[in-house]
């Protein structure tokens, strides 16, 4: 296995290797939770130690008071981040599903945290909103719920994520795979039975 770096190019020893911060990007229902916790369950399996921050759950714990302004988004986004950075310098595999709509605040988070993988879980709109499960697109378009990603505030997509998953136009599986295969390419893990197979959504 090739010996990993950091965002700065300097080299990693193994003892540190394994803490990563993999941040998921992307709309509401785009499928962020569903691949990182897909993820979870492959690398837990392998025996790496894992943690998820899941936007939501965070919301109703860690970030409580925020609302969804931009400067609370960003705010959400930073306490996220430095929950992330405590955890993956100790050498967990952190894997955070969080809309983080804005670019310069996801750029802050790559700079401040040393092992960064960005994930931009791309589908189109019309199928996310199909997804919604919760009605929440139902609810933003007829004014019930303000300030709703992708409805009446925006979304700025990364301009060079490390990974795209088009979740649209491809398995659970081959998502789950094209991460899994990033972290191997830069060192972070070694999956042993990498095909192992996942729930459909």
């Amino acid at each position: 296995m090739n010996q990993p770096v950091n965002n700065n190019g300097m080299a990693i020893s193994k003892l540190q290797h394994s803490g990563v911060t993999v941040w998921f990007t992307g709309l509401s229902g785009a499928g962020k939770t569903t691949i990182s916790s897909a993820l979870e369950k492959v690398l837990l399996s392998q025996g790496y130690k894992v943690e998820v921050l899941d936007g939501d759950v965070v919301r109703q714990n860690l970030t409580k008071g925020l609302g969804f302004s931009k400067e609370d988004r960003d705010e959400n986004v930073r306490r996220v981040g430095f929950v992330a950075s405590l955890l993956s310098r100790n050498g967990v595999i952190v894997l955070v599903s969080a809309i983080s709509p804005y670019r310069n605040i996801r750029e802050e988070m790559r700079q401040r945290i040393d092992n960064f993988v960005e994930v931009y879980v791309n589908a189109p709109l019309d199928v996310c909103e199909r997804r919604d499960v919760k009605g929440l697109y139902q609810k933003a378009r007829s004014g019930q719920i303000k300030n709703f990603t992708g409805i009446d505030d925006p979304y700025e997509p990364p301009l060079n994520a490390d990974i795209e998953c088009r979740t649209d136009l491809e398995s659970l599986e081959e998502s789950v795979s094209k991460v899994l295969a990033k972290l191997e390419e830069r060192g972070y893990v070694q999956v042993y039975s990498q095909h192992q197979t996942v729930e459909a959504r």
